[in-house]
């Protein structure tokens, strides 16, 4: 089975937006800072505060979030993604290469700190896909 989830991307305002959704949906918010990550060692000093991953699971939907900037900066109209979870590693491979064709590599499919499989790409009309497969 394949999920699909909206990514949000914030510019340090994070906790204003998300609490706000959270007033408007409902649901509950769960977050992760940059410093209760392995990746924190890799982070400067005034990015520890930052949220790195956060999901707020609503009774229809969950709306994923993060003030994880692309190394490229942050641009309104480019800060949402689409987020795909699999069950399948060879689902996520199929559809990785599938997605990526024609389109632009953002970040291979590796082994992420969270234990799952992890990529970016942007497909050829521009959309930023996510990809997630937690191991098994």
């Amino acid at each position: 089975m394949i999920q699909l989830n909206p990514y949000l991307t914030f510019n340090g305002n994070y906790r204003e937006a998300m609490n706000f959704y959270k007033e408007c949906f409902g649901g509950e918010l769960n977050l992760q800072t940059v410093a209760e990550t392995p990746m924190a060692a890799q982070c400067p000093a005034g990015m520890q505060h930052h949220i790195m991953h956060s999901a707020l699971t609503a009774p229809a939907f969950i709306l994923m979030a993060s003030d994880m900037v692309s190394p490229a900066g942050f641009h309104q109209g480019t800060d949402m993604s689409l987020a795909l979870n699999f069950d399948k590693e060879n689902e996520i491979r199929e559809c990785f290469k599938k997605l990526s064709e024609d389109g632009k590599v953002i970040d291979e499919l590796k082994n992420a700190p969270w234990g799952a499989i992890f990529g970016v790409t942007q497909d050829k009309f521009g959309k930023v896909w996510m990809f997630n497969c937690e191991k098994k």
